[in-house]
């Protein structure tokens, strides 16, 4: 009961949000991630469909499919992991050719793979995922435009393929590692396929 109720305000919010907001373009955004070392290798690419509202609003559906391969302390595995998820970003409008943007993208992903224990999940194998995120929107031309900002995770499943591409590390006064933030960094292409007039 609890649950349907939750989803029934989110309904309520979102409805209306949408009926604040003027449809005012589409866009359709592809981030990709390399990632390879001594203790193995990760490629994925990632495509959202972003729908503007009010000419500073994107939200909508995402997708994500990426290749993953292991070799830790003798721990081999390769596998594809994939899901799909929603966002949201607002980008801050100015006339130049840079602006700033922020948001959260949710992703429920099949990652089958426990980064912590190093061993393959025989149950709770979907991961979630929560980024909140930031950084700047730069337009190349009148064809497509890039995103590069920073994401941390706060959900930071135990399964999350993104544990991979971590790069944010604390260290103490003898320069061992004793936290590794949930972070990473992601590009994207934004490709506009309609603008209203």
């Amino acid at each position: 009961m609890r649950k349907l109720t939750c989803v029934l305000v989110l309904f309520m919010h979102w409805n209306y949000f949408l009926a604040q907001s003027t449809f005012t373009g589409v866009e359709l955004n592809f981030d990709g991630s390399f990632s390879a070392g001594t203790l193995g290798s990760s490629f994925g690419v990632g495509p959202k469909v972003g729908i503007e509202l009010n000419e500073m609003f994107f939200v909508g559906p995402s997708f994500r499919i990426q290749r993953t391969s292991s070799n830790n302390l003798g721990n081999t595995f390769t596998q594809t992991i994939y899901g799909g998820g929603v966002f949201a970003h607002a980008r801050m409008k100015t006339n130049g050719k840079a602006t700033v943007y922020g948001g959260a993208e949710f992703e429920y992903l099949l990652s089958p793979y426990n980064y912590l224990t190093f061993q393959t999940l025989t149950s709770k194998r979907w991961a979630p995922t929560l980024f909140l995120c930031g950084g700047f929107n730069l337009k190349i031309s009148s064809y497509f435009s890039l995103n590069a900002g920073i994401y941390y995770d706060i959900i930071n499943a135990t399964n999350s393929p993104f544990r991979v591409g971590y790069v944010f590390k604390i260290k103490d006064d003898q320069g061992a590692v004793v936290r590794i933030l949930p972070m990473i960094y992601r590009l994207s292409i934004c490709i506009p396929l309609y603008k209203a007039k």
